[in-house]
């Protein structure tokens, strides 16, 4: 099966969580401190809310930078550079991550009923991880830093 392939060749299952707004929720520890994070491949970059950034002591510039994302545009934002994260055994150092309001993003949540989230993971580490999801089982693949593998 897919995933007895994968992890052969490096890959660390991560298990993903369906909310009842159709999106996947999984753990994640930034800078030592857990948070929950929603997946998404659409997001060109990981995003953590304003009002998160203390929690996971990030240390943060101003940019000119504005986001876009569903249900919002022109969003102010900041940047933080040189963040540490683990997604269970996957980790990345050196992470640069976008700040920005994520209440909209909230709200939808909440209003189903669902716990609020930190932030997004997004395409940044897909790529960077060379990202596989297996909907039909609901986990996400991550390549090993470790291992020299190939498919």
């Amino acid at each position: 099966m897919l995933k007895n392939l994968l992890e052969k060749t490096g890959y660390i299952r991560i298990p993903l969580e369906p909310t009842g707004t159709d999106h996947l929720a999984l753990q994640a520890t930034l800078n030592n401190k857990e948070g929950l994070f929603i997946l998404d491949t659409g997001a060109s970059g990981t995003c953590v809310g304003m009002d998160a950034a203390l929690h996971f002591e990030m240390q943060e510039e101003e940019t000119e930078l504005k986001a876009a994302g569903a249900g919002a545009t022109e969003m102010d934002t900041r940047i933080s550079e040189n963040n540490m994260l683990r997604i269970g055994d996957w980790q990345c150092e050196g992470l640069k991550i976008i700040l920005l309001d994520l209440s909209h993003v909230n709200t939808a949540l909440t209003g189903q009923d669902e716990q609020p989230v930190d932030g997004i993971i997004g395409a940044d580490v897909l790529r960077m991880a060379a990202g596989i999801i297996d909907y039909g089982e609901d986990a996400l693949y991550l390549k090993s830093t470790e291992s020299d593998s190939e498919l």
